[in-house]
Formats: structure tokens, C-alpha cells, sequence
């Protein structure tokens, strides 16, 4: 049976803006959000385990990297592909698919017995993530109008997606220090069998119109050129920026992506039309995302840095006390849509920037005495709680305005923004950090925080000045809540 909605969206009749969810849509959300959560973790979940998996499985510890790059090469590099092929062929049936091979490969993974058959599960695992992330998203977005509504559903979402990512390395340190690296793996195959069962019954989206041809060329275009970007990327961050390896993926990805403009430019029906780029909220709005996505994560992994090697904590601990950060999101998630209906979009993402790097240059001049830690708890909660205000902002400044057959294209570009502003942010960071020829690491990564705070406050200022949010959408272009008739 199709749990399609046929009806069309009432478009003579104002479409509800009230905050609360009815029960359906909270069932709707509450899929939603377990699986965006989990695909967040599975970001980060390895990076503790990588020495203990690189001994029980033979990997070289030259080739641990690509338990990570391969998840990340393409969970990047396929998501504004899939973003678009959600608008095509059904937000619902790419979520599902998307699912299933979550499911598969996570079980691969966990029971996998040499490298390459764990290389092969974490690539099943980032293409599952490319497709599943914005499928969900583009089912949020047009699960509500444009409102309040949908301000605290993406709330929600970015506060779970971040407490996800910080929440990963703690997860990962207890599983594998306390039962096994391997049920890293086996969890995400409980969750998508839970998903799987509820979700047919909970998820609905509107009827699909007319729908376009896919366009091959622009969707192969820009898909080698962001893997050859997150590549070039990832290759600094381990060999440094100096690196023949580095330049040459980063080079060629600048080529693509003036090929990719060249494509669309031409193409009758484009994988990404160069008006909805043009528009101010979409271009820089996913601009806010990937440097406020880049401060944060790379912000985590210079404090993991900070409290390890320089005030002596176990990776345990010093994940715990980054929990605290990531509290900090958690809130900034729910109190960004009140803070968004009070001022507007633009104002939240700029004050979020500013209060994040007011938050983070005190801690360019943290010392080598623990008696740094107070004030470094206080001060990532606030940096959290500002960080979150931003990036719901983004999302809901990048969504806005666009009608309901591109949302998956629209959340496409913020799952990318997010995705290349995680991979590009650690590895500037960890050049900045350990670029110094110093006695410790503490000078290193004093001055990669201060230029941290200065990125963040750097973006507000290019945002007061160049963001335009669009004045107003359409109701027809804002499909009705769904859940009514479950």
C-alpha cells in the first residue's frame, strides 16, 4: 500500500504555522532523527578504535586513514547527487534504500575480518549517509511550512547531528574499551531495523509531479569533483599541505567544479539550476554552514588534542569532558527556532557566529595547568549553545523560499556544506597546530583556537554584509503538514 499523499497541497487556504507537532508527525520526526543521529555518530565513532581494529585486523597503520576516508570520500561526494535523485524518484524510497544498505553494511562491517572487506563496509556506510541525510531533511523541510513549525523540527535536527558528532568519540572509546570495537557496527544495524519496520507506516510526502531527467553529466561532474576535494583534504591533514598529494585532488577539483557551472549553464533540465545558486540565502546561507560546521568540529579535535597531550587526560576523559560541549549543542538546537522567531534567520546566524568566537579566543591563551578546565567547560557550553543557534539558521535560511520539488536538491547542498566544512575544518586546523617548530604542542594549538575564533568571526562579518533572505514563499510552494491521516 503507498503511503504517498495524493492530494494536492490547498493552496487557497493559509498553510498552519503553529509550533506543535501533531502525534503523527512526532512518530515522522522521531524516525527521523534516530536515523540522522546515528549516521552522525558514525562519523566519529571509529576514530578511538582505529589503533585496536588496525591490530586485530592486520591494517598497516599507514592505511588506518582510510577507515575513515572512505566513509567521509563518500558520504561528501554523493550527497548533492542523491540530494537531487530524492526530488526525482521519492524522498521516502531513497530514505528506505538508503536504510537497508545502512543495515547491510554496518553488519559487513562488524563482523568483517580483514581490511578490505571493512573498507568495503565503510564505503556501503557513506553512501548510505548520502543518501539517507538529505532524503530526511528534504522530508522535514517539506513535512512543515515555512514557520515556526519547521524552525523547531530542524532545530531538533542540528542539535541531535551535532551532539551526534561529539558524542561519537565518547560512544566509541566505552564500546571499545568495555565490550568491542565491532559493536560500533552492530548498533547501527539495531537502529536501521527499527527504522525499517516503523518507517513505511509514519513517513509520508507530497505526490510527485512532473519529473525531470536526471542530468548524468552535471551529477558525474560535481560528484569526482567534491571526492577529489574531500581527498585533497583528507591527504593534508595526514601528509600536510606541502604534499604533491594534497594540491593535485584540490586542483583538479577547481577544474570540475568551473566544468560543473559550464554543464548547468547548458543543460535543459540542470542537477543544480544556477538561479537557485544565485540566490543570496542558498549561497551564503550553506557558506555559514560550512565554516560553522569547520570551526566546530575542528575546535573538538584541537581540545581532544589540548587535553590529552598537553593537561594529560585519557581519551576517555577528555571525551567526557567534551560532553559538556556537547550539551551545549543540544540546548543551542532547541532554543534556536524561539531565537530565530524573535529576531529572524539572519540576525541568529550572525549572533551564533559572534558569541561562538567571543567563546573560543579566551582559549587561545589556555596554559599547561588543569586549572584551565573550568574555564574551558564554560566556555565550549556557551561556544556550543551559539554554535547550534548558527547552524540551525543556516539550514532554515538555505531551505526557505524553495519550492517542494527542489527541497531534496536544497538539502543536498546543506548535507554538502556540512559534510565538506567537517572534513575541510580539522585538517587547516591540525596544519595550523602542528606547523610551529616548538618545544610542546601548546603553542601550535593556541594559535590554530585563535585562528579558529577568528574564521568564526569573520564569517559573521561577510554575512552581516552580503546575506539577503528572500522576502516571502508562496503558500503553494509549501506543501501541507503531513500526519493527518496516517
Amino acid at each position: 500500500m503507498s503511503t504517498t499523499d495524493t492530494a494536492p497541497p490547498d493552496t487557497a487556504s493559509t498553510p498552519t504555522v503553529a509550533e506543535k507537532f501533531t502525534t503523527a508527525q512526532k512518530i515522522a520526526m522521531a524516525v527521523l532523527l534516530t536515523a540522522n543521529f546515528t549516521l552522525a555518530v558514525d562519523f566519529s565513532i571509529l576514530n578511538v578504535a582505529l589503533p585496536h581494529i588496525g591490530t586485530e585486523l592486520g591494517f598497516p597503520t599507514s592505511a588506518l586513514q582510510w577507515i575513515v576516508t572512505s566513509f567521509a570520500l563518500c558520504a561528501a561526494g554523493f550527497t548533492l547527487f542523491f540530494g537531487r535523485v530524492a526530488d526525482l524518484f521519492g524522498r521516502k524510497r531513497l530514505f528506505m534504500i538508503g536504510i537497508v544498505l545502512l543495515g547491510i553494511s554496518s553488519l559487513a562491517g562488524g563482523l568483517a575480518t580483514e581490511p578490505v572487506l571493512l573498507i568495503v563496509a565503510r564505503v556501503g556506510q557513506g553512501i548510505a549517509t548520502a543518501m539517507v541525510t538529505p532524503a530526511a531533511l528534504s522530508l522535514m523541510t517539506t513535512m512543515f511550512p515555512e514557520g515556526p513549525a519547521r524552525s523547531r523540527a530542524l532545530g531538533l535536527n542540528g542539535a541531535l547531528m551535532a551532539a551526534g558528532f561529539t558524542a561519537g568519540a565518547v560512544l566509541g572509546g566505552l564500546l571499545t574499551g568495555a565490550v568491542s570495537w565491532r559493536w560500533a557496527f552492530f548498533i547501527n544495524v539495531v537502529v536501521a531495523v527499527a527504522v525499517i519496520v516503523i518507517a513505511p507506516f509514519v513517513l509520508r510526502e507530497p505526490a510527485a509531479g512532473k519529473r525531470p531527467k536526471l542530468d548524468i553529466p552535471g551529477a558525474f561532474t560535481i560528484t569526482i569533483a567534491l571526492v577529489a576535494l574531500v581527498f585533497g583534504i583528507d591527504t593534508a591533514g595526514h601528509n600536510g599541505w606541502t604534499h604533491p598529494g594534497t594540491w593535485g585532488p584540490i586542483l583538479a577539483a577547481l577544474i570540475l567544479f568551473a566544468v560543473f557551472l559550464k554543464i548547468e549553464s547548458r543543460v535543459k533540465e540542470p542537477l543544480v539550476a544556477p538561479s537557485l545558486l544565485k540566490r543570496s540565502n542558498i549561497g551564503w546561507g550553506n557558506t555559514a554552514g560550512l565554516l560553522a560546521f569547520g570551526t566546530f568540529t575542528s575546535l573538538v579535535f584541537l581540545l581532544t588534542l589540548y587535553l590529552q597531550e598537553v593537561l594529560g587526560y585519557t581519551a576517555i576523559t577528555a571525551g567526557l569532558i567534551l560532553g559538556v560541549l556537547g550539551i551545549g549543542t543540544v540546548i543551542g538546537g532547541l532554543i534556536a527556532p524561539k531565537i530565530i522567531g524573535k529576531t529572524n534567520v539572519k540576525t541568529a546566524i550572525i549572533t551564533g557566529l559572534v558569541v561562538q568566537a567571543v567563546a573560543t579566543a579566551p582559549l587561545a591563551f589556555a596554559g599547561d595547568s588543569r586549572d584551565w578546565l573550568v574555564p574551558l567547560l564554560i566556555l565550549t557550553f556557551v561556544g556550543g549553545i551559539a554554535n547550534l543557534v548558527a547552524i540551525v539558521g543556516y539550514v532554515v535560511a538555505s531551505t526557505s523560499g524553495v519550492p517542494a520539488d527542489k527541497q531534496g536538491l536544497a538539502t543536498g547542498l546543506v548535507t554538502m556544506s556540512q559534510q565538506v566544512g567537517i572534513a575541510l575544518g580539522t585538517p587547516v586546523m591540525s596544519a595550523i597546530a602542528t606547523g610551529l617548530v616548538a618545544a610542546t604542542l601548546l603553542p601550535g594549538l593556541q594559535l590554530a583556537i585563535g585562528v579558529n575564533a577568528a574564521i568564526a568571526l569573520g564569517a559573521a562579518v561577510l554575512l552581516a554584509l552580503f546575506l539577503r533572505l528572500p522576502k516571502s514563499t508562496p503558500v503553494a510552494e509549501s506543501p501541507d503538514p503531513i500526519g493527518t491521516s496516517v
